[in-house]
């Protein structure tokens, strides 16, 4: 056990700041992202990544929590894509193409003030990349408090959003609000990639929404076992990137640590590829895949 958790982790009060912080998030992260990843909404996911950057660094800029900057635009920007993007499945992505490049935008502004302001470039390797040992304890009631009310609203939701992920037209026909329910899920999706931008930084925060949540689909066979396997896959990536980050201080002599963020990026990457492997295979043993190419009319198929 030495050999893993190096001196002073236990009682240090930045690690639990840090695994409370990292575990809530990655939490709220995985079940929203399993119907991100099933209403294939991922872009939109990695636009909101963007309008929570323009937050955190408009929340610095103007000397506020970066949590609160992270998770009021991601809301703002939520309402806008449902706003712009009237109709479906088309007029979401353009409304998410719209929103994004406004939202990088306002993102380069803010990102060069805050440089100009503060004379240094930490305050942008924060906001992009995550600082979770410098959160103070302060922040753990507001993240538990949006995270419970988050998945208050995805549980309320979860018939009417399941229904209309398979099909909106089914889900229309039976009375449900289609509209109301997408808008109340892209909410949820604002506050989840808020949670994860304060974890591991705006840029990675989409590894968190959707790593595991695809990991999980993958090598499950229903949505109630994905749900049950996301949470904990994105967990024990964070955990054990807290793990990691917090030794690596004692790897060089210059006892420069490696930032948390890609160490959990790292090995949701690696739990996504490691999950792809049975199906590989099954195709490079699959009979099929080993028959010679077919011709249909002159045309190899």
């Amino acid at each position: 056990m030495r050999y893993l958790f190096e001196p002073g982790f236990f009682s240090s009060g930045p690690v639990h700041v840090a695994v409370t912080v990292g575990a809530v998030s990655a939490l709220v992260s995985a079940f929203v992202g399993v119907f991100t990843v099933m209403r294939g909404q991922s872009f939109a996911g990695h636009a909101l990544t963007d309008v929570a950057t323009t937050g955190g660094s408009g929340a610095f800029f103007f000397n506020f929590s970066p949590l609160l900057g992270f998770l009021g635009a991601g809301v703002l920007g939520a309402g806008a894509m449902d706003l712009v993007g009237v109709e479906r499945l088309r007029g979401r992505d353009i409304a998410t193409g719209v929103v994004l490049g406004f939202a990088t935008g306002l993102a380069a502004l803010f990102l060069y003030l805050d440089a100009t302001k503060n004379a240094t470039t930490g305050v942008s390797q924060q906001i992009l990349f995550g600082s979770i040992f410098t959160l103070n304890s302060s922040t753990i009631p507001l993240v538990v408090g949006m995270s419970v009310i988050t998945l208050g609203v995805l549980a309320l939701i979860y018939r009417p959003l399941l229904l209309s992920s398979i099909s909106p037209d089914l889900a229309g026909a039976r009375g449900i609000r289609v509209r109301l329910v997408g808008v109340l899920f892209m909410l949820t999706l604002a506050v989840a990639v808020g949670l994860s931008s304060i974890a591991i930084g705006s840029v990675l925060s989409t590894a968190l929404l959707i790593g595991p949540a695809a990991t999980a689909l993958r090598v499950t066979k229903n949505l109630r076992a994905a749900l049950v396997v996301a949470p904990i896959l994105g967990v024990v990536a964070t955990w054990l990137g807290v793990v990691l980050a917090y030794d690596s201080f004692y790897w060089f002599p210059s006892s420069q640590g490696l930032p948390v963020s890609f160490f959990i990026v790292t090995l949701i990457f690696l739990g996504y590829l490691v999950s792809g492997l049975p199906a590989l295979r099954r195709r490079t043993s699959s009979p099929v895949a080993t028959a010679p190419a077919r011709e249909f009319k002159g045309v190899p198929v």
